[in-house]
């Protein structure tokens, strides 16, 4: 993400704080972001439970004075594993009571912002209601989707009423789509996510939690750019009505884990790299 997007209150240095969904997929991009944010001099908060971030690549000792780790540990829910503070930890059908667990991190993390008192937070789509908190307290939010631009605009229809009610419709390309693409999803796809856009044991829809999230937010970050998809990037200005950032595709480093890191899924994929 370019920091000139970013505006702090005082000064030239921000401070940003970063919420991702408790799922690896979505960690590491955000620690990716966190890392280039962190190159230019700003102050980085990294939110998530305890497990998860014992679990993270070690930080580059040049940024490790720039980022900061916030543990919040997980409120217990009836359903869900003990230990399981990601959804590498479980089978998918055991996904929603993460979700149930998750939002209940909505108080402890109000408090949290409540007392850094940051310039910018950036969050996930599972916290749908980071949004109004952060309106709240006066600090500037982004919602950052691990998604590339032509998969937010295929899930989400800005202000337009949409339609998709069966698996089927998510087969077809969008109406609100104005050019020609191939962008959807495959029957078997949809069909496996297809009960928790709609609602789940947190009673609270995927889809709804993405829509919220989008109107909540400040401005919308994407793991995209312009070379890649420009229509698309257009297209969700256009939809949403509000700045769209690409921020690149954030490829983690895997040298910056370093040679003692202890985490063996880590040290094997930065040996597969090396080679």
């Amino acid at each position: 993400m370019d920091s000139k997007a970013l505006q702090s209150k005082q000064g030239d240095e921000l401070h940003v704080v970063m919420f991702p969904w408790l799922a690896f997929g979505h960690m590491i991009p955000y620690l990716e972001l966190a890392k280039l944010i962190a190159q230019s001099g700003h102050r980085i908060s990294f939110v998530s439970t305890p497990r998860n971030i014992d679990r993270l690549p070690k930080l580059p000792p040049n940024l490790a004075s720039f980022i900061t780790f916030v543990k919040l540990p997980l409120p217990h829910v009836s359903n869900l594993p003990e230990n399981a503070e990601a959804t590498t930890d479980l089978p998918y059908n055991k996904v929603e009571y993460l979700k149930l667990a998750h939002d209940l991190l909505q108080e402890p993390m109000a408090l949290f912002l409540e007392a850094a008192a940051p310039d910018w937070v950036l969050h996930d789509f599972t916290a749908h209601w980071l949004g109004p908190i952060a309106t709240k307290l006066g600090i500037s939010c982004a919602f950052f989707s691990i998604f590339i631009a032509s998969a937010v605009s295929v899930l989400s229809s800005g202000y337009q009423l949409d339609y998709r009610s069966e698996p089927e419709h998510f087969t077809v390309v969008p109406k609100w789509v104005p050019f020609h693409s191939n962008v959807a999803f495959c029957y078997f796809e949809i069909k496996k996510i297809f009960d928790c856009m709609n609602g789940d044991a947190s009673g609270v829809s995927d889809r709804y939690r993405f829509t919220e999230s989008i109107k909540g937010c400040d401005l919308l970050a994407v793991r995209s750019c312009f070379e890649l998809e420009p229509e698309w990037l257009r297209l969700l200005e256009q939809l949403h009505r509000k700045p769209v950032i690409p921020v690149g595709q954030l490829a983690p480093n895997l040298h910056d884990c370093g040679d003692d890191d202890k985490d063996e899924r880590w040290q094997q994929m930065k040996e597969w790299l090396d080679k």
